[in-house]
Formats: C-alpha cells, structure tokens, sequence
C-alpha cells in the first residue's frame, strides 16, 4: 500500500445521506476500484443478473446475452448497485472527518505549479483554502470548469430527458432488459436486496415537466409497456421518482488542466448515459490523476482522447436507440435480431472498446492516509462521487459529480 495524501472533501450538500438512484459498474470502472482496494469487495455485491437483453416494446427480445457471456468478454463482471452502497464503501476508505459537509466552495485562484509559493486557493464559507491540487468534480454545469475555459461552449442539451426509480419489489422475478419503443427507452434491473433500478428516457423539451407528478408521466409514457414495468410502476411513488435532462459537451476541452487545477467526471467531459459510462469514466479519471498527480498536463495527454471518443460514440447511441421513424426503428430492431442471433457475442463485442481501459497504477494506493485536518484536499461530491484520484497534500476542490446516468 502506498500512503496517499492529506484529503478533504467538500460536500455542498447539508448530509450525507443516501440518495440518487442506481451505478452500473463495468470492467473499466471495477479495474479503477481495484486500485484503492475495493474492486472485489464491489464485485461481490452483484446482483446476479443472469440472462437478459434488449426487448421490443411488446417484450419481444430483440438480443439477449448473459452475465457469463458478458463475464468473458470484458474479462470481469457488470455490477449494478445502489449509489449509496457505493459511496458507504469508498467513505470507508476515508480518514474520519474528511468530508465537510454544507461546505460550499469556489475557485480562488488556480495556482502556478511552477511557482512553490503560489498554490492554487479555494474559497469557502470558513475562510480560503490552500492547495497543492485541486480536484474538481463539479458536474456537468462545472463553475470550475467555466473559471478555467470562460470562452468554452459548455455542454449541450441532448435532446432526451430521464427518469429514474429505485423501488422494493420482492417476489417479482425478471429477466433484466432495457426496452426500445419510438423515442423512448425503458430499462429495469434488480439489485441484490431485492429492490429494482428501472430507468426511462424520452425525448423532450428541455427543461419541460409534467403537469401533475412524473410518476404520471410515466404511466402515460411506459404504462403499456410489458412485465415486469407495469409491476414497477405501481410501486413507485411520485416522490421515488428522479427526472433530470441530459447535457453532454460536444466540444472537446482544450485540457484536463489548468494551474494546480484538475476537472474529473462530468466537469471534464460530460457524456449521455447510453454507454452507462459515466460514473466508470470518473474512475477512470481518479486514478489516471492519481498516477499523475504531480505532472497535470501528462493527465490531460492520457485522459483526453479517450473520453472524447467516448462522448461521441454516446451520442450517437442515443440516436439510434431514441428513433422515432417507424421504418427506421423496424430496420433497425430486425438489424439488431438477426445480428444477434448469426453472432450472439456481437452486441457485446462492440462494448469491449469502452471496457476494456486498464489502470496505468500498478500497485495499490491509500487515499488520506496522512489527513490533516488544516492542510487537507478540499473538494465537492454528490451521490456519484468520492470516486477520486489522488493529489499532492494540502487540499483539492471537489464539487458534485452529476452523472448522466438513468
């Protein structure tokens, strides 16, 4: 084990309560685990999925695969958990009292890495931080990323809003599916305690809303749909129900970087959740800083081109999989069965790119294991983060990780 830095987060949020929804865990962001210790003990808290797959709005399968299959072609399991159990276990890897709650922070100065007496400094409600590094990670409308790049276009609207529900549902036993209709996707999946994470999108206005509840709203849109969604549904309440729009950047950040200043997740390149990609790419992100730490523009050589290719693979998914055009979604579904049937591997061969990122950190790294409360790492997480890289001691910035993951 390596001795990792001082750490503190800032949390803007008044507690650390569970909240959100579900995080689907792939080989790439399982291997980033693996780096601080966790990977197995994540691993283990597979549901299980067994056989499942793409259907037609009737319940049709369009392709289907297994947990094995997948298993075998990516070299290691799909994980889905609850983002609370996730972020319970990356808090116990923390030093106590590392995580500031009501503690929101903004970006000072950046700092000059070539100038030892000019850190990076982050204002908070306490007073000014000093930092060796800061850490940002403050999600898809990053502050921090505007402060760095102020003539960047930002993220785009994508076109498609999401619901999202984690609901108990015992005895009710399904094969995990997502469902493809015109312009809409439905998609349920159990977790190991006998709850289920189903997932909607829709194309929309942004920024529209339903009229009564978004419970309602998904009834009108999904209530016909097959089993087991008419089962979810009736235990959802409208107060389960999380709607957000999707936001991804088509622009390319000219860096990773900036002073002693790092963007992670979201805040560095914010992507639609149909590669299910964005909680793993924030891995991904930790710990490449982690091994980069002191050299911020090798972090920017090694992470950008492959989040870049990332997004726009996303997008364009989310084109195909929200088609409205009849002929074009008959096409397509009839594409999909016959491809999948001639080469049953095919659908998840073509998810291998994604999966397939490997740590550039060998050995195992502890993170805060020298925490000191006056020069620690200061920094933001919601309900997807604390999945962080390491940095020099003092402090880092960590603003919410706001995933576009339904």
């Amino acid at each position: 084990m390596r001795a990792g830095p001082g750490v503190t987060v800032l949390e803007r949020s008044g507690s650390l309560e569970p909240a959100g929804a579900a995080s689907s865990l792939a080989p790439n962001g399982l291997r980033g685990l693996d780096v601080i210790g966790l990977g197995d003990e994540i691993r283990a808290l597979s549901a299980g999925q067994g056989d499942g797959g793409l259907c037609a709005p009737g319940g049709r399968w369009l392709a289907r695969s297994s947990e094995a299959a997948a298993a075998e072609c990516f070299g290691g399991p799909l994980v889905l958990l609850h983002r609370a159990t996730l972020i319970d276990h990356l808090a116990g890897q923390l030093p106590p009292d590392t995580v500031r709650t009501a503690a929101v922070a903004h970006l000072v100065d950046p700092g000059d890495p070539r100038d030892p007496t000019r850190p990076a400094r982050v204002g908070t409600s306490d007073g000014e931080l000093e930092a060796d590094l800061v850490v940002a990670a403050d999600g898809i409308h990053s502050a921090v990323r505007h402060a760095l790049f102020p003539h960047h276009p930002g993220p785009v609207y994508s076109g498609f809003t999401t619901w999202r529900v984690v609901v108990p549902l015992p005895g009710v036993r399904f094969a995990p599916h997502e469902t493809w209709g015109p312009g809409r996707i439905w998609g349920t999946h159990p977790l190991k305690d006998s709850r289920v994470y189903a997932y909607a999108a829709a194309l929309a206005p942004a920024g529209e809303h339903a009229p009564d509840d978004e419970r309602a709203e998904l009834l009108r849109r999904h209530g016909d749909r097959h089993e087991p969604v008419p089962a979810v549904l009736a235990a959802v309440r409208p107060e389960d129900v999380l709607r957000h729009d999707v936001h991804h950047i088509t622009d390319p950040l000219p860096a990773y970087h900036h002073g002693r200043v790092a963007l992670v997740g979201d805040a560095a390149h914010a992507l639609p959740p149909t590669l299910g990609q964005g909680g793993n790419r924030a891995l991904e992100d930790a710990v490449t800083l982690a091994h980069h730490a002191d050299d911020l523009p090798a972090y920017t050589a090694d992470r950008l081109p492959r989040p870049t290719g990332i997004v726009r693979r996303a997008v364009r998914a989310a084109r195909l999989h929200l088609m409205t055009n009849r002929a074009g979604t008959a096409v397509r579904d009839t594409s999909i069965t016959v491809l999948s049937k001639a080469v049953p591997s095919l659908l998840l061969r073509s998810f291998n790119e994604v999966a397939s990122w490997r740590s550039p950190v060998e050995d195992t790294v502890s993170f805060g294991a020298d925490h000191d409360s006056d020069q620690g790492r200061d920094g933001h997480r919601d309900d997807d983060a604390r999945d962080r890289g390491r940095a020099p001691d003092r402090a880092s910035d960590r603003q919410p990780l706001e995933e576009n993951t339904p």
